[in-house]
């Protein structure tokens, strides 16, 4: 589809314009990019999880064949430390423990993977093989590892954090949940861990970094999901280089989920590095370091209690949380567990008193960040985990029990500081039960049974909060950086258009979305509208992709720059017309003067502009540009239901999802083949965290058990059921003007409690740890036989 119809774009399936070069190996990204007398780095990481660097020997190394520089730590003594984003204070006012974070491991390293030097060659195998000849000089230290010990463990990640805790952060209200919580009819109460995630992208982390001494100029080339934030937090509070002498393009990306947000060490050295000699240098990573130097996500340990009356209404939720940051403050990583989890633990619910307690840890492991959803499929866990596990107790109906508590009317102000604008909750309930044939499980369970199998139907009703907003409770809150979004359009004279957008597009379908709702307000044929992003030398400026931010607030930049466009186009149709400029409407791709036929079309409009031989040249300016930046006011909040059913071996643990249902409502949508697309996306990766994914770190030693794909397991085909996706109508965000709400994680953060509801279902027990595997599970039948 090429033209519109009469329907316009919005809410057409238009097939992706990207996926012509991606699927012919036409794609670039980072490492296809060799610039002249390219090199190339290696780092040296850590052996160990915790020791102290008493000696580092580079002449080795400096003297193999082909290397051109060695660097460690001391180089980087006169730099700053890898800044976070997030500033949290605790609960008695205090701010943070950020201790630094070096660019180069400084006298200790703090995790297996931790790099220890660089080393730059003419070839990768040069650089490799020169790194194997350093010889480093570690006095062992005991590592500390596990989440829920991490505090006042005996061994100190940092001096600043004698007792490993960054911060102990708190939401809601305690004195109101610990009455509520005395007079409650019953509580339910669940103990439980959101296991440890290894993000693995198809293409791995990547930079190319170059200096030009003609203008004292950098270029850096980067797999990363924010090229402007890459710049600032490089810039302003590490290398100390002007902003303007560098330039940062992220090409076609791979695949990220949170994991290439961060500033990393690796682009920064490579940056500094391209300087001292004069030549850019390339690192690509290999999978294994991936594993173990990619910031992970989730790693809960959390004690969570749901209060009910009587009648089985909600009267209070107490959560406490221990968060593992792993051995460094990454980017956003202190804001996840807080911010971006305790204020969704309302769920879809009236419950009227909530308390939350965060306490953040260092241990000695990897970094951990956002992840896709980044704390709201936590939150979602805790809740929905609470209120199916109340129903099994109460003997009420799980759906039941849902509906009696639901949120019914809005705006709804929580009680963890949010307000939802719109939601139909009951709706998205009753549709995911048509459509997962609930009304037939009965029959099916005894299906299972007469085979000697388990079936479990489990729920999840889940909501989210994406485009993060707006910026001045943001840093009221704790922000460190802007959250709006920067979009410019510019119109050349033939009436082609180019897109500037600050969003970035790492898989999500951005070149074809945004030219949808270009070419829809302009009615003008998609082919004419060009989408640019991911470079710092030609957008504005711009603040990124994550938090399923980029139709509700970068599409809103780029409709609020297109309104300034159509506004200047009808002043000069006005004057082409010899009309008022009130008379002038514009439609379809033709300014017209309303009640008559006079009508001149965009395109004529656009020439008029940049040929202005006819043009009020007194009171506008030649040329059809114009760019808008856009804060959102709120949150937007998609919501939706899932239901999983699976078949239990009880003999081995085995577990089968048999089938998936999910109702999303993400308000407008303006491109449903996508969006499901993006769904299908999510219920993998969550149906990976619930039986499959999970990190694990040895205890003693502090070494990354789950290394490979030997020994970390990633869903497959044959892991997964035929999902059956449904958009509901959905209720439009009030507060954008496409009325979208973002689709992006909703399928990783509401599919978890779903699978984990369902095999508890099945085996009628009140809790199975993440992930269900086999052991896991046939673990649990016998405990609670």
């Amino acid at each position: 589809m090429n033209a519109p119809n009469e329907k316009g774009f919005i809410g057409q399936s238009v097939r992706r314009r990207e996926d012509g070069r991606f699927l012919t190996g036409r794609g670039q990204y980072t490492d296809d990019i060799v610039l002249p007398r390219q090199t190339y780095a290696y780092f040296l990481r850590s052996p160990y999880a915790h020791a102290r660097i008493r000696g580092i020997d580079t002449a080795a190394a400096l003297a193999a064949e082909g290397v051109l520089g060695v660097y460690t730590g001391e180089h980087f003594r006169a730099v700053g430390g890898l800044p976070c984003g997030w500033l949290i204070h605790s609960l008695d006012g205090t701010p943070m423990k950020e201790p630094k974070h070096p660019i180069l491991a400084d006298g200790k390293v703090r995790y297996v993977g931790d790099q220890v030097a660089l080393v730059v060659a003419e070839s990768y195998a040069q650089a490799k093989a020169a790194a194997q000849l350093i010889e480093v000089d570690y006095e062992d230290l005991t590592p500390v590892v596990d989440t829920a010990a991490a505090k006042d463990f005996g061994t100190a990640v940092h001096e600043e954090a004698p007792n490993n805790v960054c911060y102990t952060w708190g939401c809601g209200d305690k004195a109101g949940v610990d009455a509520a919580m005395d007079g409650a009819a019953h509580i339910t109460r669940l103990e439980f861990r959101n296991n440890r995630l290894i993000p693995n992208a198809i293409e791995p982390r990547a930079a190319n970094a170059s200096y030009n001494p003609a203008d004292d100029s950098y270029t850096l080339y980067v797999a990363n999901q924010n090229p402007h934030v890459e710049r600032l937090l490089m810039c302003a509070f590490v290398l100390g280089i002007p902003e303007h002498k560098v330039r940062v393009v992220a090409p076609d990306v791979g695949g990220g989920f949170g994991s290439k947000i961060f500033l990393y060490a690796e682009e920064t050295a490579l940056t500094w590095a391209s300087k001292q000699l004069g030549r850019p240098i390339k690192w690509t990573a290999e999978r294994s370091e991936s594993f173990l130097s990619d910031a992970h996500g989730r790693d809960h340990a959390t004690v969570a209690e749901l209060g009910l009356d009587a009648q089985g209404r909600f009267v209070a939720m107490r959560v406490n949380t221990t968060a593992n940051l792993g051995a460094y403050l990454s980017t956003f990583a202190s804001s996840v567990p807080t911010i971006l989890y305790a204020t969704l633990l309302a769920g879809q619910y009236t419950t009227p008193k909530i308390y939350a307690e965060v306490t953040g840890v260092f241990t000695n492991t990897a970094p951990v960040d956002a992840y896709r959803g980044a704390g709201r499929p936590e939150a979602t866990y805790v809740v929905e985990r609470l209120v199916e596990t109340a129903a099994h107790q109460l003997k009420i109906d799980p759906a039941e029990l849902r509906r009696r508590n639901f949120i019914k009317s809005f705006p709804y102000a929580t009680p963890v500081g949010l307000s939802y604008d719109t939601g139909d909750y009951e709706a998205t309930l009753a549709q995911v039960q048509e459509l997962a044939d609930v009304a037939g499980f009965a029959a099916r369970r005894a299906a299972s049974e007469a085979k000697g199998l388990k079936r479990g139907l489990g729920y999840s009703t889940y909501i989210e909060a994406c485009g993060l907003a707006p910026s001045n409770i943001a840093g009221a809150l704790g922000a460190r950086a802007g959250l709006f979004e920067a979009g410019e359009v510019r119109v050349h004279p033939t009436g082609k258009v180019t897109i500037f957008t600050g969003s970035h597009s790492h898989g999500q379908g951005h070149e074809t979305t945004f030219a949808q709702v270009v070419a829809d307000k302009l009615g003008i044929p998609l082919d004419d509208v060009d989408i640019q992003h991911g470079d710092t030398g030609k957008v504005l400026f711009g603040m990124g992709t994550y938090g399923s931010r980029s139709l509700a607030v970068g599409g809103t930049a780029i409709v609020k720059a297109v309104d300034k466009v159509i506004a200047k186009g009808k002043k000069i149709a006005a004057h082409l017309l010899e009309a008022s400029e009130g008379d002038i409407e514009f439609e379809g791709g033709e300014f017209k003067v309303a009640g008559t036929d006079k009508k001149v079309p965009f395109a004529s409009v656009a020439l008029t502009a940049y040929v202005p031989h006819n043009y009020p040249l007194d009171k506008l300016e030649p040329g059809l540009n114009e760019n808008a930046f856009y804060d959102p006011t709120n949150f937007t909040y998609p919501a939706g239901s899932y239901v999983c059913e699976v078949e239990v071996d009880p003999l081995t643990g085995v577990v089968r999802v048999d089938r998936f249902s999910a109702v999303d409502d993400f308000g407008n949508v303006v491109n449903p083949m996508i969006v499901e697309g993006q769904v299908h996306g999510g219920l993998a990766q969550g149906i990976g965290q619930a039986l499959l994914e999970h990190g694990i770190y040895d205890e003693h030693s502090g070494q990354l058990l789950t290394g490979s794909y030997m020994d970390y397991a990633m869903p497959r085909a044959d892991d997964l059921p035929t999902f059956n996706v449904k958009t509901a109508k959905g209720t439009p965000c009030t507060h954008n003007p496409l009325g979208v709400k973002g689709c992006g994680e909703a399928g990783a953060i509401g599919s978890p409690p779903a699978v984990i509801n369902a095999i508890c279902d099945a085996l009628g027990i009140s809790d199975v740890p993440m992930p269900a595997t086999p052991h896991n599970v046939w673990q649990a039948i016998q405990a609670n036989r």
